[in-house]
């Protein structure tokens, strides 16, 4: 097995998870580790060095390139990739090698975990991960925790270098369409350290990843369970251009209409965070609503402006 990590200027969470992936009850002989520096001036490539993995130099403009370069280098028949901000279980090499060794599963991981003495921002942002009780197919897995047959990997082109973001989407809906399955299993467990703290900076991710959202969302299978995620961010911006050109004409009965449309919208995303939530009081109803109404607010104005990943970083 080969794991690439991908890490610019995360020196610290890099030699955690690099700690967890040494750990893991599994011959260490039969593992590779591949390090993707991307120009880090913290001292990431000498923190790979020093744990024994392969570092790779590269300048290379989007991490699905990154990646894409190490999976070239790499000898092992299964591709881990896992990034810097991320830890994993002792067992988490044994189940990914025990899921992929049925054939027609191409690709094995499991949802993410948030940091475990989460803020309430990351809370919010960790109810809308879906969650796995055993072994079962999955649409699509992050590549912060994903193993990939090689061979699959290589078939279907790697991830897609255009994009910045949503690489891994795009990825697994190229290999389910290619004929493959995706299983999640929860013993691969991974905690992400990378969620958003504020809302300042779920907003700046958002505003990144949004574009690419809604270009791999109409790439991908043509079903309403898949497009509702793309489609939101068209109807907010709409009701919202709608509402001012109201306002600005006189029409305050359209205007607050039109308004209402993104209120809703904004309502039925806070009641699907609050359903995953244990007797949510009033405070938890008021972080759900200021936490969807950002993060749909960003969805949306990303159709107009993309944001840039060091905003991103910076946030």
């Amino acid at each position: 097995m080969s794991f690439i990590i991908p890490v610019r200027n995360d020196a610290s969470r890099l030699r955690r998870c690099l700690a967890t992936v040494t750990a893991n009850d599994y011959p260490r002989d039969l593992v590779e580790i591949l390090v993707v520096d991307n120009e880090s001036t913290d001292g990431s490539g000498q923190v790979g060095i020093e744990a024994g993995a392969t570092v790779l130099q590269s300048a290379a403009p989007s991490v699905a390139d990154l990646r894409n370069g190490a999976a070239r280098r790499a000898r092992g028949t299964i591709l881990a990739f896992v990034d810097a901000d991320h830890e994993i279980d002792r067992a988490w090499i044994r189940t990914a090698v025990d899921v992929l060794s049925v054939d027609d599963i191409g690709a094995t991981g499991a949802p993410c975990l948030t940091d475990p003495s989460p803020n309430w921002v990351q809370r919010q942002y960790d109810a809308m991960r879906s969650r796995v009780a055993s072994r079962e197919e999955a649409l699509w897995l992050g590549s912060g925790n994903l193993a990939v047959k090689k061979h699959v990997f290589d078939s279907i082109g790697g991830f897609d270098s255009s994009l910045t973001a949503c690489e891994d989407v795009d990825l697994c809906n190229r290999l389910r369409q290619a004929g493959h399955r995706i299983v999640a299993d929860p013993a691969m467990r991974n905690v992400h350290y990378g969620d958003p703290r504020t809302l300042k900076a779920l907003f700046y991710g958002e505003l990144w990843r949004g574009r690419d959202n809604v270009r791999v969302t109409f790439r991908g299978p043509k079903t309403f369970r898949h497009l509702r995620s793309a489609l939101i961010p068209f109807v907010d911006l709409i009701a919202m251009a709608a509402a001012l050109i109201a306002l600005l004409l006189g029409y305050a009965g359209l205007a607050i209409a039109c308004s209402s449309v993104v209120l809703g919208l904004i309502a039925l995303r806070a009641t699907m965070i609050l359903r995953r939530q244990l007797r949510p009081g009033i405070t938890s109803v008021a972080q759900a609503l200021a936490f969807s109404a950002v993060f749909d607010m960003a969805k949306a104005l990303a159709l107009l402006a993309r944001g840039s990943h060091r905003a991103r970083r910076a946030g």
